[in-house]
């Protein structure tokens, strides 16, 4: 896909580092699946990503931490 940031280069597989925060949670996921524009480092995450991250993320503030970094992980 071409990337709609920067409109100059096509994006390629790679991986790319998510920080969520809400409600005094910092969240932060390294080793995310995506597509990364080579130029401009912008990075695009599948909506099965997406709802796996949203999920881990549901399950960090119902555990009431503050600050978690994790890897990623799709077998959950």
């Amino acid at each position: 896909m071409n990337c709609v940031i920067c409109k100059q280069a096509e994006t390629i597989e790679g991986k790319t580092t998510i920080t969520l925060e809400r409600d005094g949670l910092t969240l932060v996921i390294k080793n995310v699946p995506a597509s990364v524009c080579p130029d401009c480092g912008e990075a695009y995450v599948t909506e099965a990503v997406t709802a796996q991250l949203l999920r881990t993320a549901e399950e960090t503030a119902a555990a009431q931490a503050v600050v978690d970094v994790r890897e990623y992980s799709s077998a959950r």
